[in-house]
């Protein structure tokens, strides 16, 4: 808020308005009670203000405005409550304490006081301290010039304190940063200090535990004499298990997990591994040549045996209680071997399997060559055909002939020996494969003298990883075939004699080798189960042989009704043999596939035959379909491929019967047959009606061809039949061809006939009617 006082001819403002600066007064006030601040005084000279306030104080409070007396009271009021005496100056003092402060007010009470001037002189007083300003100001100058020299004096002072003061600060910087270096170089003294108390103790300590380790694993001297320098009798048997056991934990105790990793690299430890390695390899080369010889003369001495081998006129199985034995006694410390080193069986196992490799050949070898003398098989230089009338004699109840007896014995004497020999090689010279205890068949086990040795319980192992599994597998597999080579040529030799003696023998020869065949795949029974492979690609083609010369004979037989009759004859048979010696559902392939061939090649020959004799074909077919089907009816029911064939030959036989009758109907009424025939053709293009003015088809024409054709129509019947029963030798096939299909036909042509005339010919009657026809060929009914 501001006040702007204007003054007429220079006369001071409180002489021209008393009342004005009461009114001044009073708004000053105001202002401080109503906005907490005093207004800004414009054009007014506060001096002149401050002295006419003190001298007119009372009259103020006198001629105050009602609010100003207000405040004023209550303000006084306060005061007197609070218990003071107060003079009525202090009283006024608020009122313009705001515009000169008491310090300000001294000081101008003492420049006052120096300068008496009147009130009207204000001009020169102000002029006067104008110049009192600038004498002051000049006198400042002039001692500040004074005083330079000192000031320049002080300033370099100054300077050069500052300049020591930035030495000093660099020279404790410095001082600091080797300060610090030795603190840290003292920290680093302690730390290492620790350090190696740290060391000193772990290394007692350390010592102490190698100390405790080294005792662990020195070798107790009872344990070292025995791998050293011990012997392998029978009754050294335990100790030198348990020395090889101790010597087979310290080695694995003395790797990690088994062992601390930080202890794995210490001197000390791998001074002591190397020193039970150089123990390991002693003991292992010595084992291994011990037994290496010792196994060579146990089997050597079985060999040396003469009951070993079948003999004369008395066949052996082979037995192996007393060699398991011996061998048993030292399974045990073989196991341990395997454990001290997987790779040190390797020699022992390849002197083992040549070793007893010598004795199954050779028992093998000679039960074959006893089984084939012991045999009795007449054998016949006849064609394939001709044996199935031998093999008749030879045969058993069931079909069976004898050299299959004799291969089926072989089989069951060593495919299970075989098994078993390979399932305790496995399990006794320690691969970690799954082992096979032979499967006898039931049928098998009344013959005592081919019951089977069970396999050695030796400690079993268990399969680790699969990779591992499998290269185990792998060396299993080579270790058999050096084991087991060489014995398949002794049933390769059974089989050729086999086949030679009976080449149908080859079918339940078959049929027993897929009943072992199923029951060996286990890694132990691997070499067994490829040489079964082996017999059964041999048997197979051997059959394939047997029915690649039957059908050659069955086309080379005479074209004639003999010769096809013949071959119909003899597939009856086989087929017959061949079913009673299906033994296993594999070999109904390979049989089904022998039949397709067999039965297609006779059904060839007949069409053949057809081709080349047409005049006689029909009566050649019904006889030859009519024997397929009287000899393979039975079979035909419970074989689905016979029964393709048979329904074949059925539908062939009545094609080949209606052909025939065909025949003989039109040569013996051909001109009423032919009449009808004409008639039904023309009717296709012509109006019923239309047909008797027709050449050739006029009443008189029809009189002539009814009249030459049926007149005597029962002796023409009779004529036809008996001209069919010389060309069907067999009653059954004649009674069967007049009675399902001349008759039937022929009844239908006659039919036929009399519905033509009654469409074409309405005034001309057929004698005898069809009705009289039917009871003529009733009459002439064959049993």
């Amino acid at each position: 808020m501001f006040f702007h006082l204007y003054i007429a001819d220079n006369k001071s403002f409180f002489e021209l308005a008393p009342r004005s600066n009461r009114l001044l007064t009073a708004i000053s006030k105001l202002c401080k009670k109503c906005h907490g601040r005093a207004p800004k005084l414009v054009g007014i000279d506060v001096v002149e203000m401050q002295l006419w306030a003190k001298k007119n104080a009372k009259i103020l409070l006198a001629g105050a405005p009602d609010v100003m007396l207000e405040s004023f009271a209550i303000h006084e009021e306060e005061i007197v409550n609070d218990g003071g005496d107060v003079e009525i100056g202090e009283i006024y003092s608020d009122a313009y304490e705001e515009l000169v402060s008491k310090d300000e007010e001294e000081d101008m009470d003492a420049l006052l006081g120096m300068y008496v001037l009147g009130i009207d002189e204000a001009d020169a007083f102000s002029e006067r301290l104008t110049k009192e300003v600038i004498a002051l100001d000049t006198a400042n100058v002039h001692a500040i010039l004074e005083n330079a020299p000192i000031v320049d004096e002080v300033t370099e002072l100054l300077d050069m304190t500052l300049g020591s003061v930035e030495d000093l600060e660099e020279w404790i910087s410095t001082i600091n940063v080797k300060i610090r270096y030795m603190r840290e170089d003292i920290a680093a003294i302690e730390s290492a200090n620790n350090c190696l108390e740290t060391q000193v103790r772990n290394n007692s300590l350390l010592l102490k535990e190698l100390h405790l380790v080294s005792d662990r694993f020195r070798v107790p001297p009872e344990y070292a004499e025995t791998l050293k320098e011990g012997t392998f009798e029978e009754v050294k048997v335990a100790q030198n298990v348990e020395a090889c056991k101790w010597l087979a934990t310290a080695l694995r105790d003395l790797q990690p997990p088994y062992l601390e990793p930080s202890y794995a690299s210490m001197r000390a430890i791998r001074e002591k591994r190397d020193e039970l390695e150089k123990l390991k390899r002693v003991f292992l080369k010595r084992a291994t040549s011990f037994l290496c010889d010792y196994f060579s003369s146990v089997i050597e001495s079985t060999i040396s045996d003469k009951d070993t081998f079948s003999t004369k006129g008395k066949l052996r199985k082979p037995v192996r209680d007393d060699l398991r034995f011996k061998c048993r006694t030292y399974a045990r410390m073989i196991k341990h071997m395997k454990a001290l080193d997987k790779n040190s069986l390797q020699p022992l196992r390849k002197s083992f399997c040549l070793s007893l490799n010598v004795l199954i050949r050779r028992e093998v070898r000679e039960f074959a060559n006893e089984l084939r003398s012991s045999t009795v098989a007449k054998q016949t230089n006849s064609v394939w055909l001709d044996r199935l009338e031998s093999s008749k004699t030879q045969s058993s109840p069931v079909g069976e002939s004898t050299v299959s007896e004799a291969y089926s014995r072989m089989l069951r004497t060593f495919i299970p020996f075989l098994v078993d020999e390979s399932s305790f090689f496995a399990s006794f010279m320690c691969f970690e494969v799954q082992l096979l205890t032979p499967q006898v068949d039931p049928d098998d086990v009344s013959d005592d003298s081919e019951t089977e040795a069970r396999v050695v319980n030796v400690d079993d192992t268990v399969p680790n990883t699969q990779n591992q599994q499998a290269l185990e597998s792998k060396t299993l597999k080579e270790a058999l075939r050096e084991l087991l080579d060489g014995i398949q040529e002794d049933f390769y030799a059974v089989i050729k004699w086999a086949h030679r003696q009976d080449p149908w023998s080859c079918i339940s020869m078959q049929g027993a080798t897929e009943k072992y065949l199923s029951s060996h795949k286990a890694d132990a029974a691997w070499f067994v189960h490829g040489l079964l492979d082996d017999l059964q690609v041999r048997i197979s083609n051997n059959f394939n042989q047997v029915v690649a010369e039957t059908s050659k004979q069955f086309e080379r037989t005479e074209r004639n009704q003999a010769g096809v009759l013949y071959s119909i004859i003899k597939f009856a048979k086989l087929t017959t043999l061949i079913e009673f010696q299906i033994v296993g559902r594999n070999s109904r392939g390979g049989i089904d596939a022998a039949y397709e061939i067999l039965a297609g090649t006779i059904f060839s020959t007949i069409e053949n035959i057809g081709e080349n004799d047409p005049k006689n074909f029909e009566i050649f077919a019904i006889d030859n379909y009519a024997a397929f089907q009287d000899r393979m009816y039975e079979l035909a029911a419970v074989t689905p491929v016979l029964e393709k064939f048979y329904i074949q030959a059925t539908d062939s036989y009545a094609q080949a019967c209606q052909q025939y009758v065909q025949t003989m109907i039109n040569y013996q009424f051909e001109r009423f047959t032919s009449f009808v025939e004409k008639v039904e053709v023309l009717l296709l293009s012509t109006e019923p009606g239309k047909v008797s003015s027709m050449p050739g088809f006029t009443k008189s024409d029809l009189r002539k061809k009814l009249k030459s054709s049926l007149s005597g129509v029962e002796k023409s019947l009779t004529f036809t039949y008996k001209r069919m029963q010389k060309s069907i030798q067999r009653q059954d096939i004649l009674t069967t061809l007049w009675n399902q299909y001349f008759k039937p036909m022929f009844f239908e042509k006659y039919k036929a006939l009399e519905e033509i005339l009654s469409k074409c010919y309405k005034e001309e009657s057929l004698k005898p009617s069809s009705a009289d026809m039917k009871i003529i060929l009733d009459r002439m009914l064959i049993a």
